[in-house]
């Protein structure tokens, strides 16, 4: 990894076949506060966007502000990974949440998805709501009949999922095809935004970050485009999990959702599909796109403090003027 990435000191509490629990160390001598948090990127980018260096790291200012945080690297899928449903990816991250809540006590933690992952994260907190204490939407789809050049791109009348996914893992290269937003490198600076000028550093560690791409397990694929991309079935109430109806209104905690001023991978609306469907929910708008939001000149003062107030044991609502 490069030198500049990932820079929070952190742990890995434990492994799931490819995938690992991270656990941030304490930015302080005492103890973290309140309950755990943890941090759900999406499973098709590296994790360390959200901890991509130092003064751009949303994972090191949570803790700073002496949150106890963690999050779930998925890994790299290996070729056998292309058998990986979409119900694997879901228990995948319960079973990490499991482990949050025994290693820290807590009954309740704190959970916090980007991109795909806060579509996984709001799935498994529908379906295992007495476990989630707050749970935030950092630029993550619901409404796919909403979902822009992307929904545009995967509509069914010309979009074959099981074409693609017959033939094994998706790889960066065929998502940067059909799916150019969802990889970032192709245009970086236009995902970007505006960076803080003369950064070198974040460039460099921002195009590290951009061209270290995974793929995406077939069999999980082949569900996400159909049955949420192609169908919509999430905010209809019809997806199902392990046999399991997928019920978003079973979300009673306090929701945040984040949705970005120049967000085309995951527009406005198709975020707000979560708060639609539950009764506690919250709308920040930040300046950027879906990479520049997080990882921007902007996030450190606008992204950060807020969901380190969300999260925090005294937290409040948190609302911005398009509430």
């Amino acid at each position: 990894m490069h030198p500049l990435l990932a820079p929070t000191p952190r742990d890995v509490v434990c492994t799931d076949a490819g995938a690992s629990l991270i656990r941030f160390r304490s930015a302080t001598p005492t103890a973290p506060q309140g309950r755990p948090v943890l941090l759900v990127p999406s499973m098709i980018n590296r994790w360390y966007v959200l901890d991509l260096r130092a003064g751009a790291s949303l994972a090191g200012a949570l803790v700073a502000q002496g949150l106890d945080v963690w999050l779930l690297d998925w890994g790299a899928p290996r070729d056998e990974d292309r058998y990986l449903e979409w119900d694997d990816v879901v228990r995948r991250l319960s079973r990490m949440a499991r482990r949050v809540r025994r290693e820290t006590g807590h009954e309740k933690l704190s959970l916090m998805g980007y991109c795909m992952g806060a579509t996984v994260a709001g799935i498994y907190a529908a379906l295992e709501p007495e476990g989630v204490g707050a749970f935030a939407n950092l630029l993550g789809p619901f409404d796919f009949s909403q979902a822009g050049y992307l929904g545009l791109v995967a509509d069914k009348r010309w979009f074959d999922a099981d074409a693609v996914a017959d033939a094994g893992n998706v790889a960066p290269q065929q998502m940067q095809g059909g799916f150019v937003m969802l990889r970032p490198t192709a245009q970086l600076a236009k995902l970007v935004g505006v960076l803080d000028r003369g950064m070198d550093d974040g460039f460099k560690a921002l195009e590290a970050w951009a061209n270290d791409n995974i793929a995406f397990p077939a069999a999980a694929y082949r569900r996400y485009i159909k049955e949420l991309y192609q169908e919509n079935q999430l905010v209809k109430g019809e997806h199902r999990v392990a046999g399991r109806a997928v019920n978003l209104a079973n979300i009673t905690c306090p929701v945040l959702t984040i949705a970005a001023a120049r967000d085309t991978i995951c527009p406005k609306e198709a975020a707000l599909g979560l708060n639609r469907a539950v009764k506690n929910a919250e709308l920040l708008e930040v300046p950027g796109g879906h990479v520049g939001a997080v990882v921007g000149g902007a996030a450190s003062r606008v992204l950060y403090p807020a969901l380190a107030k969300f999260f925090s044991p005294s937290a409040l609502p948190v609302r911005s003027a398009a509430s």
